[in-house]
């Protein structure tokens, strides 16, 4: 292993600045449409107010009236962007606009929109057999078929074989904060059918993001996080900071906490839950693999079960298939720290070895899982969890109405088929290799803390946070320069579709050029 330098000093995208821009004309259209549209209090996206069908003007003020969007005021709420269609790489606009996906659809669209293999999936699954049936008492081929294919992807089987060494089980529910909810539930089960009721804390990392249901909320962070205010109502949990960075050493003081907490508790922990190796909307940091491996070894000492929470990096987007599968062969991630940069680059590729993964008891998978048609979440466990919780006649108490819907078990039964007969791990590392080349550039802004690059996610990191306003404001430019990104607190990031065929290094270069156009300047409101 070694550190590679990769800043360019002094660099400057004189291109980025020299870009053809939309006429004055349409800029003062689209000023006068805003202004129009804040007389209803709406806000108009077409460019044009006088052209502007009035059904667009009727479908945005109903928006704004009476349709709750998430993580924005219920009274005065960000803008939103009227949607006609997508397909393959691209959002239109009602307008004509079409916008380069730089988010997967909050990073669930691997292989982009309408594509031909998940859209045949959903019609011969409709037309040849059903939408949806119970799946108390019932059970049909796409469940079955999902499952296998599950377990083999998630114990490293690299044919047909259903001797699964580790992962033998798997639950179906409706997204990835209920599956996170079943991995608690199924922890708390185990342990108070094996006679240890007292094991009731979960133990997660500081900056951790786990979900919007309540049990998820109470293992997210309790001060940074997003859930702050339900925290008198929520379960207290227990919880370590975490890594500083992406070196090994960044997460001494974890391990450190992690180990003292577990000595100390136990006997009351039920298990520890953390995202691998990425922690998502919490802050898109970046830590160490061995971070994981040392807390397997302490959760096997005191007797704690342990949680992966996959849902954000599962099925491919760190570059191997699952993040926790990342060790110190194949973790490479690149820093640009306020004009000091790193990278860690290996000498040589390494297979993924069976025996070097780093196993959770339990596996909780979403976004990705259908290729980002439809919502589903899966819960994976092995032999020893779901023996322990039906030890003398227990059942698992949770069943989710559309759990394991066909048509959702179908389309994600294509979709890990897409992605395994694909060149996936090439993609993600041309995408990667994009975006260190088109997003490094931020670094040289005054605004800018960091930028930092994994497999299929980039990040620019601000030093101040973006208020309401502030978010608002970029989302306009950014959506003026023809690429769709969801800026939040102090992050502007992108995890584009990395699987989508029509995807290439110039769709890359124009979300950095926009991210570097709408960072370096002030728009305006």
């Amino acid at each position: 292993m070694m550190i590679r330098s990769a800043y360019r000093g002094g660099r400057r995208l004189a291109h980025v600045l020299n870009r053809c821009h939309r006429s004055s004309s349409s800029a003062a259209a689209a000023a006068s449409s805003a202004s129009a549209a804040s007389d209803k209090n709406i806000i108009c996206a077409c460019e044009c107010p006088e052209s502007c069908p009035q059904q667009c003007h009727n479908l945005l003020d109903t928006d704004r009236q009476h349709v709750i969007h998430p993580y924005t005021s219920m009274t005065d709420p960000l803008p939103t962007f009227p949607i006609k269609s997508a397909k393959g790489i691209h959002l239109k606009l009602n307008d004509g606009r079409k916008l380069i996906d730089g988010m997967s659809s909050w990073w669930a669209a691997v292989h982009g929109y309408r594509n031909p293999v998940l859209d045949n999936a959903l019609k011969e699954q409709i037309e040849s057999s059903m939408s949806h049936v119970m799946f108390g008492g019932l059970t049909h081929k796409p469940a079955v078929q999902l499952t296998t294919k599950l377990l083999q992807l998630a114990n490293n089987i690299q044919d047909d074989s259903t001797d699964y060494h580790h992962f033998t089980k798997a639950f179906f529910s409706d997204s990835g904060s209920v599956s996170v909810e079943v991995a608690m539930k199924m922890a708390l089960q185990y342990w108070f059918t094996l006679e240890q009721p007292s094991k009731t804390k979960f133990v997660s990392l500081r900056n951790g993001y786990h979900g919007d249901t309540l049990g998820a909320m109470s293992i997210c962070d309790p001060v940074n996080g997003m859930h702050s205010m339900f925290s008198g109502v929520l379960a207290k949990q227990l919880f370590v900071s975490t890594p500083t960075g992406g070196m090994e050493e960044d997460g001494v003081q974890t391990i450190i906490e992690m180990k003292q907490l577990l000595e100390e508790h136990h006997e009351e922990i039920a298990a520890v839950v953390m995202e691998p190796i990425v922690q998502g909307a919490g802050g898109m940091r970046f830590y160490h693999p061995s971070v994981l491996r040392k807390v397997r070894e302490l959760c096997d000492e005191y007797n704690v079960l342990l949680i992966f929470d996959e849902i954000a990096t599962g099925f491919g987007r760190t570059g191997t298939m699952f993040a926790s599968w990342q060790n110190e062969s194949t973790y490479q991630p690149w820093y640009l720290t306020e004009g000091s940069s790193f990278s860690i680059i290996n000498s040589e590729d390494k297979k993924i070895s069976t025996n070097e993964i780093v196993n959770a008891d339990i596996l909780c998978l979403g976004k990705a899982l259908t290729g980002g048609y439809m919502t589903l979440g899966a819960t994976l466990t092995t032999d020893k969890v779901a023996h322990g919780i039906s030890h003398n006649g227990g059942v698992f108490m949770h069943g989710p109405t559309f759990m394991a819907n066909p048509l959702a078990c179908s389309v994600s039964l294509a979709s890990m088929g897409l992605l395994t007969s694909s060149p996936w791990e090439e993609r993600v590392r041309n995408v990667e290799n994009a975006l260190i080349e088109h997003i490094s550039p931020l670094s040289e802004l005054d605004s800018v803390r960091e930028v930092r690059v994994l497999g299929a996610i980039g990040v620019c990191e601000l030093k101040e946070g973006l208020d309401r306003d502030g978010m608002a404001r970029i989302q306009r430019a950014l959506v003026e320069e023809g690429v769709w990104l969801r800026p939040f607190g102090k992050l502007l990031y992108t995890m584009p579709p990395f699987n989508c065929d029509e995807l290439e290094d110039d769709h890359i270069k124009k979300i950095g050029e926009a991210m570097y156009k709408v960072v370096s300047s002030k728009p305006k409101a």
